[in-house]
């Protein structure tokens, strides 16, 4: 118990500082067998260096970090503190890096209705002379009407865009091979657990339908949306193929959907025999995109697919189709359908862009204190290159009265999403973060975003794509959005310069000490 309260004590003492708040309602919600996870605010700053008091907020959090209660089952408690060694990285700098997995799982948690997506589905049949179907409503589909009642205890009223046409093609006999392109939001993951659902032989008391995400905590998101569907469909069971599951040798699993992380399934399969691969009739590899990113993960993903049936429906989903992806995906899938969805390019013809000159950090944040006492914001987001200058810029802004959220890299997934909520909810009014926000979040209070930092990659050179979806924070839902650079050096101008050669767009340069000039920006 004296080990326990001394690990605690300086986590108990950063409370203070960050008046910390527990939102367990919420996370109960996102992600149930993870609960004790902590919502970070700020307010009312000691005067204490704010930097100094992350580095401590990161010393504590790792004395507790393998400290979690009330997981669904000892299985899951076992693979809660085994499972993270896969596929998780380690990051060894003050910087925070681009996580795919990370940024797949927040996209997940944070999106608990469908995205109402304006993309056109583009699709590409195997045997393009076969009839296209599409169906509009779920009575269509002829589903178990276990599995129908299912659906919409889930909250889906009618098929989303891609379930529409991916649905009749996954539900088909003879099964049919898919390749899709689909991100968070638009009702990926419940259309392939639809397919596996209807698929199971519930007398048969073996694994059926296999399915393949790239870390423990994306295949929990997946297996929670099974366990929901299924409800009313109880003689289909789920089991976790992930570290720390420990099984008897010998064991013969009679859960016919099986889901988990490529090592794992690999080794339940070859090794220890606790799956015939023989008799699997469905297999789902999702987050492709991810699963390449992932060192070891691509080799293990193409292995298993070998050990399967001919008969076997393939059916494999990806955010992105970079060539990478799409090759890696042919090597799995033999003659899919395709479906993509045709992207609608985020444009920066809504946005007011302009940078300020400065010489240091505190002149950068004098400029953001003038710009705040010129212009009404109702919700801004602040870019950052580093924890350190991310922590540092949100205790000033806090002591300027502001209610300021932080978000960065070492905040533990589930935390990051609760605080995006907190934010999108309006309760803090500014958010300062790393890149870990720099896309996929749609916050429509939102009228400026400001880089304190422009954002480069490793090598020094002007990240295009990062300062794109940065700035395209605003702008959004068919309003008038505001950007603003922050250029504190030759370096970072010469950065500016060629983000607005790359985007053809000229970038004004905005004098903060001028109030009316300010105010012009903002009419």
């Amino acid at each position: 118990m004296n080990l326990l309260l001394s690990s605690l004590f300086p986590f108990i003492f950063i409370q203070f500082l960050y008046a910390v708040r527990f939102n367990s309602s919420l996370l109960n919600h996102r992600l149930p067998f993870l609960r004790t996870k902590i919502v970070f605010t700020i307010k009312d700053m000691a005067t204490d260096s704010w930097a100094q008091a992350v580095d401590e907020q990161e010393a504590a959090a790792e004395s507790i970090g393998n400290l979690q209660i009330n997981e669904k089952d000892d299985k899951l408690k076992a693979a809660a503190n085994g499972a993270k060694t896969e596929g998780d990285g380690v990051k060894t700098e003050d910087e925070d890096k681009d996580d795919k997995a990370a940024q797949s799982l927040l996209n997940k948690l944070i999106r608990s209705n469908l995205v109402n997506t304006t993309n056109q589905v583009e699709v590409l049949q195997r045997d393009p002379s076969s009839p296209l179907y599409s169906v509009k409503s779920f009575e269509e589909l002829r589903l178990k009407p276990q599995l129908l009642q299912g659906v919409y205890a889930l909250g889906f009223n009618r098929p989303s865009k891609i379930q529409e046409t991916a649905l009749p093609m996954m539900l088909a006999e003879p099964p049919q091979n898919l390749i899709a392109q689909s991100q968070s939001g638009t009702g990926k993951t419940a259309a392939f657990v639809l397919a596996m659902l209807s698929h199971v032989d519930p007398e048969n008391k073996w694994p059926q339908c296999l399915c393949v995400s790239p870390t423990y905590e994306l295949a929990l998101q997946t297996g929670k949306v099974i366990e929901q569907m299924g409800k009313f469909y109880p003689e289909v069971q789920l089991v976790y193929a992930i570290r720390g599951n420990k099984l008897e040798r010998g064991t013969k699993l009679q859960e016919q959907i099986v889901i988990g992380t490529p090592g794992t399934v690999l080794d339940w399969c070859q090794k220890l025999k606790f799956i015939d691969p023989r008799k699997i009739k469905v297999f789902v590899l999702d987050e492709a995109d991810v699963m390449i990113a992932t060192q070891g993960h691509q080799d293990q993903s193409i292995r298993i697919p070998r050990m399967l049936p001919k008969t076997c429906q393939m059916l494999l989903f990806s955010a992105t189709f970079e060539d990478t992806v799409w090759n890696f995906a042919k090597r799995i899938v033999p003659d899919p359908n395709i479906i993509k969805l045709k992207r609608e390019e985020e444009t920066l013809d809504t946005i007011k862009q302009y940078y300020v000159i400065c010489n240091s950090k505190e002149e950068k944040f004098q400029a953001l204190c003038n710009i705040y006492g010129a212009i009404t914001i109702a919700q801004a987001m602040i870019f950052c290159h580093t924890r350190k200058t991310a922590g540092w810029l949100a205790g000033e802004v806090s002591r300027e009265g502001h209610q300021v959220a932080l978000l960065s890299g070492e905040m533990q997934v589930e935390q990051r999403a609760a605080v995006i909520e907190r934010f999108r909810d309006g309760k803090e009014k500014v958010l300062v973060t790393t890149n870990v926000c720099a896309r996929g979040i749609d916050v429509e209070q939102v009228s400026v975003v400001i880089n304190f930092d422009l954002p480069v990659d490793r090598d020094g050179n002007p990240d295009n794509e990062t300062y794109l979806h940065r700035i395209g924070r605003t702008g959004r839902f068919g309003k008038r959005g505001l950007a603003i650079n922050m250029v504190d050096s030759r370096f970072s101008m010469n950065i500016l310069n060629r983000i607005q050669e790359h985007f053809n767009k000229k970038i004004e340069k905005l004098d903060t000490d001028d109030l009316d000039e300010i105010e012009k920006i903002a009419n």
